[in-house]
């Protein structure tokens, strides 16, 4: 059987969603083996998790003694990528995996040139022979390519598939590799701010989804109408590229071609017309409900239940609803 290498995100002690969606998809491929960028000792906190997601090794670093000289708290992408290739032409040829944002995709790429092989980004789904399927133009082609070289590299995008837990969980043995000083790597980050904080649900964390088009009218009505039903719903709130244009409402809570695709079980269009480019990110939703004035809308073409009439009566009146019956 195949080894199918996953690259593993993780922040602040916790995994990265797409995480699992990186193994369910892998499983059909082969044996996985995660690779977690940092020590032994931070492995160990995802160990369980990765076992019951059918992982069978997890990479790391061996532990360091001077943890001030630790450059996994502070290295460069590059550096990931170094440690990716050190790894897997040693004790793991095979293909890898990555999830498709900002920073998987551009590991992948570096990835792929050191190694010599292909690679493929934003792939929806990978078959038992190689071969990528990826949704292009707005989701209106969708399009199957091969890769060559020992380890072609692909990147899934985020809400492709759903994730699953593995029939057999995997043994998750700890596999540690020889520590890179920091001095042999080259540049180094010396200082980082993080984006400020949000108290709002990160959009791939949820199982419901309250959307907001341009249709909204101004900036204040995602304070007033759309946050308080999401959070009656105990749902993430999600909007379209307008409405981030607009200044209207922070970036990574836009869903699209050019934001983030998702695949919740619910998921309530308020304002939102149904262009391509937003609806290429909710292919994979479960129910689909839109809300909308105007009775010709896109959006009514894929939903499930439309509703036509003004959100800003039918809004407040479902809120209080939601909010008597809970």
């Amino acid at each position: 059987m195949s080894n199918i290498n996953v690259f593993v995100e993780h922040y602040d002690g916790k995994l990265s969603p797409s995480c699992a969606e990186l193994c369910t998809v892998a499983r059909e491929l082969g044996e996985v083996n995660a690779y977690v960028y940092g020590s032994k000792e931070q492995a160990q906190v995802f160990q369980e998790t990765l076992a019951a997601l059918g992982v069978q090794r997890i990479f790391c670093y061996e532990d360091y003694e001077n943890r001030e000289e630790d450059c996994t708290c502070d290295s460069l992408i590059s550096h990931q990528a170094q440690f990716l290739q050190r790894i897997i032409c040693v004790f793991s040829i095979g293909p890898v995996l990555l999830s498709a944002t900002a920073e998987g995709n551009e590991i992948a790429g570096r990835l792929a040139v050191r190694m010599g092989s292909g690679v493929l980004t934003d792939v929806t789904g990978i078959d038992t022979e190689g071969i990528g399927e990826q949704s292009i133009f707005g989701d209106r082609i969708i399009t199957h390519s091969a890769v060559k070289g020992l380890n072609p590299v692909y990147t899934l995008r985020p809400g492709a598939v759903s994730p699953r837990i593995a029939a057999v969980p995997g043994a998750a043995e700890l596999c540690e590799v020889m520590f890179i000083p920091r001095e042999h790597l080259g540049g180094h980050v010396v200082s980082f701010t993080p984006a400020p904080p949000t108290d709002r649900p990160e959009l791939s964390q949820v199982k419901t989804v309250v959307a907001a088009g341009r249709g909204i009218g101004k900036e204040q009505h995602l304070h007033d109408l759309i946050e308080p039903l999401a959070d009656s719903l105990g749902a993430a709130v999600g909007v379209t590229r307008d409405v981030v244009d607009l200044g209207w409402y922070p970036t990574q809570y836009q869903i699209g071609h050019t934001g983030v695709s998702i695949s919740p079980d619910l998921y309530l269009a308020v304002g939102v017309s149904g262009a391509n480019h937003h609806t290429s990110g909710i292919q994979s939703s479960g129910t689909i409900i839109a809300i909308n004035n105007d009775e010709d809308a896109p959006i009514f073409q894929i939903a499930d239940l439309g509703v036509i009439g003004d959100l800003f009566t039918i809004i407040p009146e479902l809120t209080k609803e939601i909010q008597t019956r809970l």
